[in-house]
């Protein structure tokens, strides 16, 4: 089932709702409708305080996946919207996934893959826009694929020249990982200090990491290094 063109969010609308700290909901995977949603408390991951733990570097050393940026946008938003439990109604609607799908295309949503083989076995997906991305959602098939997809993220938003990293609510998974909570003010206060655009673009830099002899090495160093 696809949203027809007429019935997507309009991608200036997106982004100007993005810009000003809200974001669209919807009720169950069926939902014509979206509702905008600002958080009176959001988590954000400072980019310099990412928590690098034992087993994960472990996992990126091992370069159990290859990890790419927006080679399957489609595929992430895709898995990300399938419930993760039995009578569970995602918020990602068609509506709204038609609609990511555009902004995508039109240069500001952008998706990092993890794959074993030829399958795509975790990942995340997010809004970018000035030096700030917000990641939307993120899934996983095999254990650590997602917390490998983050951390590939904050190395390359790093490298990149972002500085806010995004994570809206709050979730005991993105707290392990360094997350911390901040009020809607103060994250308003944030984005309207950051000026001017990232000095590379997040693909190229994930390309960049990817062509390495040893991609997990060199993410994990670019991690410990300090800002």
């Amino acid at each position: 089932m696809h949203a027809p063109a007429t019935s997507r969010i309009p991608v200036e609308l997106l982004l100007r709702a993005y810009r000003g700290g809200i974001f669209p909901m919807a009720d169950h995977r069926s939902d014509p409708e979206v509702y905008w949603v600002e958080p009176r408390e959001r988590a954000i991951i400072p980019l310099d305080g990412f928590r690098l733990s034992k087993s994960l570097k472990k996992t990126l050393r091992q370069d159990r996946f290859r990890v790419t940026c927006n080679a399957d946008f489609a595929g992430v938003i895709a898995e990300c919207a399938a419930p993760r439990e039995e009578h569970a109604e995602s918020w990602i609607s068609h509506r709204i996934e038609a609609s990511y799908k555009s902004l995508h295309l039109a240069g500001h949503a952008h998706s990092i893959e993890c794959w074993q083989g030829g399958a795509l076995v975790g990942g995340l997906y997010g809004v970018a826009f000035d030096r700030v991305f917000c990641g939307e959602s993120m899934f996983s098939r095999t254990p650590d694929a997602s917390k490998v997809a983050l951390a590939w993220l904050v190395a390359a938003m790093r490298e990149a020249g972002y500085a806010l990293l995004d994570c809206q609510f709050m979730t005991e998974h993105l707290a392990t990982m360094g997350a911390v909570a901040v009020s809607q003010a103060q994250y308003m206060q944030m984005m309207a200090r950051l000026e001017g655009y990232p000095a590379t673009a997040l693909p190229d830099v994930v390309a960049r990491f990817g062509a390495s002899s040893s991609p997990g090495k060199s993410i994990t160093q670019s991690l410990i290094q300090t800002s």
